[in-house]
C-alpha cells in the first residue's frame, strides 16, 4: 500500500511536468510562435529575451530554448536554491524562497530593468510558477528588503492564505499586480504559467506580476489590520484594461488538475477505484483532515462514496495556524492529523505531499502513515506543530527534494480490499 501511495505520487509529479507543459503550449516552424491561440511572426521582433521567476521556472525556461534556441538573445529567471538545470541562453539567478533574500532583490531588479529597456520590436516570454513571489522582491521605496521578510514570517504564521499573502506583496512591490507587464510595454510580453493557486486564479499565481489587479492597497491594508500586522504606506497597482497591459498574453500551461487526472489514471492502473475529492481544497488543514477522516470511515463501514479497494485523491492547498513550537508543514500536518483521527478504525494508508518537493520550512514533501504507524504521543505532537518530528523517529517522511515543479498538494488515501 505505501509502495502504491509513492507511485501514484509519482505519477502526479510527472502529469505537472513544467517542461511537457509548456512544449503542449509553445510552438515554432521556423517563421511564426504559436503559443495557446494566439501566433506571432518572428519577422517582427529584433530581440527576444527570457524572463521570470518561481520553483519551476528553469525546466519552463530550458522548454523555451527548446522551442527558438538561438533566436534568444538573452534573459535572467530567478530561481530557488538547489535549482540544477543548466541553460544555454538565459541565465539563472538563484535566491531565496520562501523569505526572500538580497539575491533575489538583486535579480527582480535586472528582470525589470530588462523589461523597460524593451521596445516595440522586442518579445519578451515570461515563466511564472508557485514561488515567484518570494523570488521576485523589489520593494517600494522606504520599505526595507528585511521589513518585507518580517511581513511575510508573521503572515505566514498567522494562517494568512496565499491570497492575502500575495494581495500584501503586490502593493509593497514594484513588480507585482501588473507592474512587470506595464514596465514591458511598448514591447510583446507572452507569460508561460504554471499554477499553484486554488481556481488559477491569474492574480494571485506569482502575485500577477503581468496581470492587472483587481486588489487594492485597501485591500492589503486590510489583510496586515486582519492578522495584526504593521502596515506602511502602501503602492497602487495597474488595474484590468489598463492600456500598458495591452500586448500582454497571459497563458496557463499547467495546473493541479493536471496531477489529479494523472495520479487518479495511475491508481485505476493499479487496481483501485478511484474517487478525485477536488484540485482545489483549502481551509485549516486540522478540519480538511477531519473531513478526509470521515470519508474513509464511510468507506471502511458502508462501501461509500467508493466500494474498496479505494482510492480518495484530492488537490489543492490548505493552511496551518501555528500555535505550538513545533517543525512541520501543512502536508506532514494532515497526515498526522487523519492518522489520529482514524486510529483503530481499520486498514488505510494516508500520504499527503507537496508537488515542490517542499512542505512548510522543512526538507520534506510530506508524510506516510498507516494503520501501523505507532500513535502514542501523536496528539502531543500535533498540539506542538511537530509533526516533522513524530514522523521523523518513524523514518516515515516523504523526501524527494527539489521536483521542478510546484502545483500546490496531492493527498492520497488509500483502503484495501
Amino acid at each position: 500500500m505505501r509502495k502504491h501511495a509513492f507511485q501514484i505520487f509519482r505519477a502526479a509529479l510527472e502529469g505537472a511536468d513544467p517542461y511537457a507543459a509548456v512544449l503542449r503550449h509553445l510552438h515554432f516552424d521556423g517563421q511564426t510562435l504559436t503559443a495557446g491561440r494566439r501566433r506571432y511572426r518572428m519577422a517582427d521582433f529584433d530581440r527576444i529575451q527570457v524572463i521570470g521567476a518561481g520553483k519551476a521556472s528553469a525546466a519552463m525556461a530550458r522548454a523555451v530554448e527548446r522551442v527558438l534556441g538561438r533566436r534568444i538573445t538573452g534573459g535572467l529567471v530567478n530561481v530557488p536554491d538547489g535549482t540544477s538545470t543548466r541553460l544555454r541562453r538565459v541565465d539563472l539567478n538563484q535566491a531565496g524562497h520562501p523569505i526572500p533574500d538580497e539575491r533575489g532583490q538583486q535579480g527582480a531588479q535586472r528582470i525589470l530593468e530588462i523589461a523597460c529597456a524593451a521596445g516595440p520590436r522586442d518579445l519578451l516570454i515570461c515563466v511564472i510558477s508557485g514561488g515567484a513571489s518570494a523570488l521576485l522582491p523589489a520593494p517600494i521605496a522606504g520599505y526595507s528588503l528585511a521589513a518585507k521578510q518580517e511581513t511575510t514570517r508573521q503572515l505566514l504564521n498567522a494562517g494568512a492564505t496565499i491570497q492575502e499573502l500575495n494581495t500584501v506583496r503586490k502593493h509593497l512591490s514594484l513588480i507585482k499586480g501588473g507592474q512587470l507587464g506595464a514596465a514591458a510595454y511598448p514591447a510583446r510580453l507572452i507569460t508561460l504559467i504554471l499554477s499553484d493557486v486554488i481556481g488559477d486564479d491569474l492574480g494571485v499565481i506569482g502575485s500577477g506580476p503581468t496581470v492587472g489587479d483587481s486588489s487594492t492597497a485597501k485591500h492589503a491594508e486590510s489583510v496586515l489590520d486582519k492578522y495584526g500586522v504593521a502596515r506602511p504606506v502602501l503602492r497602487e497597482t495597474p488595474k484590468p484594461g489598463d492600456p500598458q497591459l495591452g500586448r500582454v498574453q497571459n497563458l496557463i500551461v499547467g495546473s493541479n488538475r493536471l496531477a489529479m487526472d494523472a495520479a487518479a489514471s495511475k491508481a485505476k492502473e493499479l487496481g483501485y477505484r478511484t474517487l478525485v475529492l477536488s484540485s482545489s481544497v483549502d481551509g485549516e488543514t486540522r478540519e480538511i483532515a477531519r473531513m478526509h477522516a470521515a470519508i474513509v470511515k464511510e468507506i471502511l463501514t458502508a462501501g461509500r462514496p467508493v466500494r474498496r479497494p479505494a482510492c480518495l485523491l484530492s488537490g489543492g492547498e490548505t493552511t496551518v495556524t501555528v500555535r505550538g513550537k513545533g517543525l512541520g508543514g501543512r502536508n506532514q500536518e494532515f497526515v498526522l492529523a487523519t492518522a489520529i483521527a482514524l486510529e483503530g478504525q481499520g486498514p488505510v494508508t494516508i500520504f499527503s505531499g507537496g508537488t515542490d518537493g517542499l512542505d512548510g520550512p522543512t526538507d520534506a514533501a510530506g508524510a506516510i502513515a498507516d494503520e501501523r504507524t505507532p500513535m502514542r504521543d501523536a496528539p502531543e505532537f500535533l498540539d506542538n506543530n511537530d509533526s516533522y518530528h513524530f514522523f521523523e523517529k518513524l523514518d516515515a517522511l516523504v523526501k524527494t527534494g527539489p521536483t521542478g515543479t510546484n502545483v500546490m498538494d496531492v493527498r492520497i488515501l488509500l483502503v484495501p480490499a
